[in-house]
């Protein structure tokens, strides 16, 4: 098994790399190179920071052009976490508007509540849906870490998705034939993360 993650400057890479390693995963790449990430079983699309920021290095790297080949047309799996599941939207507000890259056609918007504590951080539960691969095994409503300030509105999304509630309900992670996308990070979560990422690398 070759995973690939994607780099373009913006993730929270050592902890994932972590992570994988004590799932069993000795082939992993840390790479912008279009040939490196052909070559994966999988990829993974980290990211920390601002929206527009993260998708202007994409373009700037055209990385945009290689993963939409690779995820779209190749149906390679991805599995974007945080900012990373954001940019795989169809826009966002963070930074003025600014187009994903549209893998999913949702928009990415902040936090509503004047009331809430902005940015969203801590541990919080998850609903998942019924016959998730990423839930595969978890019980209840797990809990995951989280941190973020801008989140995935869940009004009219078609694909198969989980929620959680944070002054509102939003989208905690979506999965659409290859391409999945959690707005936690689950290589920070414990226990709960790494099935989660194990369900990752086994069924997608």
């Amino acid at each position: 098994m070759k995973i690939a993650i994607v780099d373009y400057g913006m993730g929270n890479i050592r902890s994932i790399v972590s992570s994988l390693k004590f799932l069993g995963v000795e082939d992993i790449l840390l790479t912008s190179s279009p040939l490196e990430l052909q070559s994966a079983d999988k990829l993974i699309l980290p990211g920390v920071g601002s929206f527009g920021r993260a998708i202007n290095k994409i373009r700037e790297m055209e990385l945009d052009r290689i993963l939409k080949t690779l995820v779209l047309d190749d149906k390679q799996p991805i599995l974007g976490i945080c900012l990373g599941m954001q940019l795989m939207g169809k826009y966002s507000h963070e930074d003025g508007e600014n187009a994903g890259l549209n893998f999913i056609d949702r928009g990415i918007e902040r936090f509503e509540d004047e009331n809430l504590q902005i940015p969203h951080v801590g541990f919080n539960q998850v609903t998942p849906y019924e016959h998730s691969r990423l839930f595969d095994g978890l019980v209840g409503h797990p809990d995951f870490y989280f941190t973020h300030s801008y989140r995935m509105v869940t009004n009219s999304l078609g694909e198969n998705y989980s929620t959680c509630n944070y002054g509102s309900t939003f989208v905690a992670s979506f999965e659409k034939e290859n391409i999945a996308g959690v707005q936690f990070h689950p290589e920070l979560s414990q226990t709960n993360g790494l099935r989660l990422l194990r369900n990752f690398i086994e069924k997608f």
